[in-house]
């Protein structure tokens, strides 16, 4: 027989609950994400869009560029730079010499499809004309233009999309309190803040980006200098989904990924194999691998470390075959331009693809997963076999999932194979062989 519990000790054993709620459960509901999330048609076929598109820019530029020092968008951290001294840094910024359309024919010249640039990074700087604050290119530079909406226009006429890298750690705002692993006392930032007026000042900041820009995504990063806060993700993913509901949200917490978000990435890696995230899990989310031209993100004068077009290539090749975008990047000149060891690196890439993109564009990875010789890719009943040991004159390649019917490189040339019980050996032609990568386009019966 049950009894009426007294009012007063019903919220007393509410308040218990909750309180052994937020003990078992290692984060909160609100910083997992929209739980109910349920991605529309449209941004189910900007997933598509993505993941067909295989390679992009990213750009990481701002007002450190001024210095070129090493650590470049991290000076104001590892330099411990108080913000007094880093304000001084934007009445320096005039990229005088930024051409958004010369930007886009570079990209689309490399075979590249979209864009992902710096809006606003670590040290709080906006990129792009805010209204929520005034510390922006705008109001704090001589060049005093929104080269956000320059690209954007610019990627509009140029077929190209353009994503948005939005840095939710701030070393600038005062409200950006308790202080994460970075950004500590040196800033000159009062010791409180109100965190939840933080958010709502970024969570206005992505308002205006949403809102006011064609943007295709939003990439975050810095969730994990504070990876056990209150985020709120669930109201910021439902913000800018809200908006539209193609923008594709991913965030670079390098865990796994949280209802809401629409693509994954790995920074410096492949996925799985990258050097930050601290689990193995590989979601079934599109997914992105982002490198450096150089050693740096941010222009870096003294940087040559510039890795090969042959190196990048093959890191392409490697992110197609393990299902992943490549997002390579460059760190523009305070002055606007590209410098010319990364434009040459680029071109270099878009030659190759323009030869051999039908094995990278609009596939997916598999369907052999990675071997001692290279990586598949695959469309259809194709499957293109990227061989990038240069060594090699005969390769094995396990079940391909069907029998095959016949087997060329892209050039058309005629690839002799043989199928074994171990599975299928096919003879490199040596004097096609490309040292990048030879690709032997195989067709086979998928009956």
């Amino acid at each position: 027989m049950s009894k009426t519990i007294p009012t007063k000790y019903q919220r007393l054993i509410m308040s218990i609950l909750i309180c052994l709620s937020l003990i078992v459960s290692p984060v909160s509901a609100q910083q997992q994400g929209d739980i109910g999330y349920e991605p529309t048609q449209s941004n189910l076929d900007a997933r598509t869009w993505f993941q067909d598109a295989k390679f992009g820019l990213f750009v990481h530029w701002g007002v450190y560029s001024v210095l070129g020092k090493t650590g470049a968008e991290w000076v104001m951290n590892h330099d411990k730079m108080p913000i007094s001294e880093y304000e001084k840094l934007p009445p320096q910024f005039n990229p005088v010499n930024f051409d958004a359309d010369e930007w886009c024919r570079m990209v689309k010249d490399a075979g590249m499809k979209y864009i992902t640039i710096t809006s606003k990074h670590h040290d709080g700087f906006a990129m792009f004309d805010s209204k929520v604050s005034d510390y922006d290119i705008v109001d704090r530079t001589p060049y005093g233009k929104d080269v956000l909406k320059m690209l954007d226009e610019a990627c509009q006429r140029h077929g190209l999309k353009l994503y948005f890298y939005h840095s939710q750690l701030d070393w600038h705002h005062h409200d950006y309190f308790p202080r994460g692993r970075t950004g500590q006392d040196y800033t000159g930032r009062p010791e409180s803040g109100n965190w939840y007026a933080y958010l709502d000042y970024m969570d206005g900041q992505l308002r205006e980006l949403c809102t006011n820009y064609n943007v295709s995504g939003i990439w975050f990063d810095g969730m994990w200098d504070k990876l056990d806060a209150d985020w709120r993700l669930g109201k910021t993913y439902k913000l800018i989904h809200g908006v539209r509901s193609e923008i594709m949200i991913g965030s670079n917490h390098h865990v796994t990924p949280y209802p809401g978000e629409d693509f994954q990435m790995f920074e410096k890696g492949l996925p799985g194999k990258d050097p930050f995230s601290k689990e193995g899990h590989v979601s079934a989310l599109p997914l992105e691998t982002c490198e450096t031209i150089s050693n740096s993100w941010g222009y870096n004068k003294d940087d040559k470390n510039y890795k090969s077009s042959k190196d990048l290539i093959r890191y392409l090749v490697k992110a197609a075959g393990n299902d992943a975008n490549f997002l390579l990047n460059v760190g523009p000149k305070p002055d606007g331009t590209i410098q010319d060891e990364f434009k040459v690196r680029l071109a270099d890439m878009g030659a190759w693809m323009r030869t051999n993109g039908e094995s990278i564009y609009n596939t997916r990875g598999g369907p052999v997963p990675p071997q001692s010789w290279g990586v598949t890719t695959h469309r259809g009943n194709t499957v293109y076999l990227h061989v990038l040991s240069e060594n090699e004159k005969v390769i094995a390649v396990p079940d391909l999932g069907g029998k095959v019917l016949r087997a060329r490189l892209l050039n058309g040339t005629q690839v002799n194979y043989m199928e074994t019980k171990y599975g299928t050996l096919f003879e490199i032609p040596e004097m096609f062989a490309d040292p990048n990568d030879t690709v032997i386009v195989v067709q086979i019966d998928l009956k």
